[in-house]
Order: structure tokens, then sequence, then C-alpha cells
């Protein structure tokens, strides 16, 4: 019995005291990642807390960024943080508002991209423009090829971009990745339209009714997917040439497999 009694009172010894650490550490956690000590004293549109930047990248960003906001009335700001951040105090520092973005830079996930956007920006910025803008230059990939600090630049020139021209429904340029892939999908797109147009009668040269029946999916992959992107990225016309000539080469070859395969067979 006396054991007993001994065991709950050194359990709840030990509940007490796991509770009275966390209380103890909660401030010390809390001042770790929610510091307003660590903001510079003199205003600037900058702070890099992980010294992601150079010294002259970050003047001339600095500048950069103040001539904008003189220019434009658009307000963008700039936070890398690692282990270390001054929080929302940022928010009071830099007086962000609707017109603000908020570009913080963060190694520590997988994407190191995140962006506080002001109401007044989604009018001429839609929510997918973000979206992209994360994923094509705060994936894993352009930053191990081009660094932290070109992620930042070039995400920010593309914002510039957009607001001065007064808008954009995606981001603008056509990385070769995403033009390959959009290669792919119209050469996908003219092979189906191919196949779907080989005769089926003997005296039948191209079978438009097969060919407007499958439209629908040769259609969406070649337009769709392969002109699409393309068009509203870039006013570049070798993208689209080639794009267009991937379709027309892979609707041929399709188109015309079974005619090399019987006249091999009429060979032999």
């Amino acid at each position: 019995m006396i054991k007993y009694f001994l065991k709950k009172i050194s359990a709840l010894i030990t509940v007490v005291f796991v509770a009275f650490s966390i209380f103890a550490l909660t401030p010390g956690v809390a001042n770790a990642y929610n510091n307003p000590q660590l903001l510079p004293e003199e205003q600037t549109p900058i702070i890099d807390l992980a010294r992601t930047l150079t010294d002259i990248q970050e003047d001339i960003l600095a500048k950069d960024l103040e001539q904008f906001e003189t220019e434009t009335g658009w307000k963008l700001r700039v936070l890398t943080q690692f282990d270390r951040t001054p929080g929302r105090a940022v928010k009071d520092f830099w007086e962000l508002d609707n017109k603000s973005v908020l570009l913080v830079a963060d190694s520590r996930g997988g994407n190191i991209l995140n962006f506080n956007v002001g109401r007044a920006l989604y009018e001429f910025l839609p929510r997918t423009f973000w979206v992209e803008l994360q994923t094509r230059y705060g994936n894993q990939f352009f930053v191990r090829d081009q660094g932290e600090d070109q992620s930042i630049i070039q995400s920010l020139e593309s914002i510039k971009t957009c607001l001065r021209q007064g808008g954009c429904n995606v981001v603008p340029g056509l990385p070769r990745e995403q033009w390959i892939l959009t290669l792919i999908t119209s050469a996908l797109g003219g092979v189906i339209c191919g196949f779907a147009a080989q005769p089926r009668k003997p005296d039948q040269a191209f079978s438009w009714q097969w060919a407007l029946i499958f439209s629908p999916l040769w259609g969406i992959l070649f337009i769709a997917f392969g002109i699409g992107p393309v068009v509203t990225r870039t006013s570049d016309w070798l993208p689209l040439t080639r794009n267009i000539a991937g379709f027309l080469i892979g609707a041929l070859v399709a188109y015309l497999t079974p005619f090399m395969s019987q006249s091999s067979a009429s060979e032999t």
C-alpha cells in the first residue's frame, strides 16, 4: 500500500516538474523565433538575418525597391531568416498594408520562399501567380543551380515587371524544363491525332470523323498544354514554332505508320 502511494506521488511530482519546465522554457523559445530586438535601428526594405545576399547585392536591391515604391506605390520588403526572426514585429516596423508584399526566405523548408501579400495585389496578381512564383524560384533544384540570392532577386524582378505592366495571370518567362514539357505534350497530341486520322477504308485517305472524335483529347494536349503556357509567358516565336513542329511531326509519324509497315511487309 505504501509503495502504491509512493508511486502515485512520484508520478505526480514528475508531471508537475514537466509542466513547470514547459512554462519556464516557453518564453525563451518564443524569443528565439519572435524577437523584435532583431529589427534594425534604421529603416531598410531588407532584413537579411540569414546573410543570403552580399553587401553589394543588398545595397543595390534596397535602392531598387525604394525607387520602385516611389514610382508605383507598391511596397516590396524582404526578410531572410534561419533560426532567428523578428516575427510579427516586421508588420509594424515596415507598416505593411494592403499594397505591400513581404517576401520571406527561409532555407529550413523544402521551398525557401513564402509571400505575405496585401489584398490589393490580388486584383493584379491572382493567387495562382504567387503559387507559380513560389514553385518556380523557391524549389530546391532552382536554389541548387542558381543560389538562394537569385531566388530572391528573380522572384522580385517578376513581381516588379508584372506590376509595372498592370498585372499578370502567370509568371513571365518560360523555363527550359517547362518548355520541354509543353513540347512533349504537343508531340503526344500530334501522335493521337495521327493515329485517329488513319484511314479505315480502302478508298479513304484521311479519317476526318475519327480525328474529330478524338479532337478533345489531342486538342487539350496541343492547345491547352502545348501552346497555352508558351504564348502566355513569352512573346518569343521560337518555342511556339518548335511546339507546332513537334505536333505536326508526331501526327505525320503516327499517320504514316501503317503505310510503312505495309510497304515493309510487301517487300518481304
